[in-house]
């Protein structure tokens, strides 16, 4: 995948606050959605329980941060990510290009869509949903609406989980947590509940719909004037991705067995099949988990 050169590039879609020392300030409300497991392990943070890895902790070790540059929080972006180009010369600015497009789509299928923006941070973060570290993965806290990633995470996601870090893997993590970010406004997340763990619970069925959605952007990216020249490499890459944080997976792993009534994100097959079920359909209406997962 490429960004077409002349597209404009919005940075205001995201804060950069690497290298600001973070802080843990005073917990909010709300509980932080994991994109089940990167990004998509994107873990989700219910009270105590890091509940991708099936409780037993973060699945993610210390994760760094910076690579457009080193400099004060929140003064590279707007200097260096304005167009298309940008994007295809510096990862953080394709990053902010992914995030436009996955944005620019849903705006155009949600009426009263509210844009979500994406907070860069190193090693831990004060959001609405409480104090987060790297170790939970990329999330979406629907407190504040907002997603939240250290980027360091998509290096995690190739050494630690064997899953593809290519570009397109990366955008894959970040329209999973915005998939997160429809549910929110739809109302879909109220449906989880106290259902938060086991293979057909609402927190499995919440993260393969939004697995689902990524999928259904994916259809869509290039109409969306921002990426071009998607290819079969591309899309194997997002299943890598997505297969790579199955709770089987994980599981089989880290602990050396598979416990189905721990999960929280489904299994590395279906977060295969939900994607490509959003892919091939460019539906929202063929991502109802809720009713296919009994």
């Amino acid at each position: 995948m490429k960004f077409r050169p002349g597209a404009r590039l919005d940075p205001s879609q995201v804060e950069d606050v690497r290298g600001s020392g973070g802080g843990f300030g005073l917990p909010g409300g709300g509980i932080a959605v994991g994109g089940g497991g990167l990004g998509l392990i994107g873990v989700l943070i219910y009270v105590a329980i890091t509940l991708l890895s099936g409780g037993n902790g973060g699945a993610l070790g210390g994760l760094d941060g910076a690579t457009v540059a080193q400099q004060p929080a929140g003064q590279v972006l707007g200097q260096e990510c304005k167009t298309g180009a940008d994007a295809n010369a510096k990862e953080d600015c394709r990053i902010v290009g992914d995030i436009n497009s996955i944005q620019s789509y849903w705006s155009s299928q949600i009426r009263g869509y509210t844009i979500s923006k994406t907070v860069f941070f190193t090693g831990q973060a004060s959001t609405g949903c409480g104090p987060a570290s790297t170790d939970v993965g990329p999330f979406y806290c629907p407190a504040d609406k907002k997603v939240y990633i250290d980027l360091g995470f998509f290096d995690e996601l190739r050494t630690k989980f064997g899953g593809s870090d290519g570009p397109f893997a990366q955008a894959y993590v970040l329209a999973h947590e915005y998939g997160h970010h429809v549910q929110d406004l739809l109302g879909l997340l109220d449906r989880i509940g106290n259902d938060r763990q086991g293979a057909t619970s609402g927190s499995v069925k919440s993260e393969l719909q939004a697995d689902c959605f990524a999928g259904v952007w994916m259809h869509h990216a290039e109409q969306t004037g921002y990426i071009t020249g998607i290819t079969q490499t591309d899309l194997k890459d997002a299943l890598s991705a997505a297969a790579s944080v199955g709770d089987d997976r994980i599981q089989s792993e880290t602990q050396g067995q598979v416990n189905p009534e721990t999960w929280t994100h489904g299994s590395a097959a279906e977060r295969e099949h939900w994607l490509t079920t959003g892919y091939q359909s460019g539906d929202a209406n063929k991502c109802d988990t809720w009713s296919a997962i009994k």
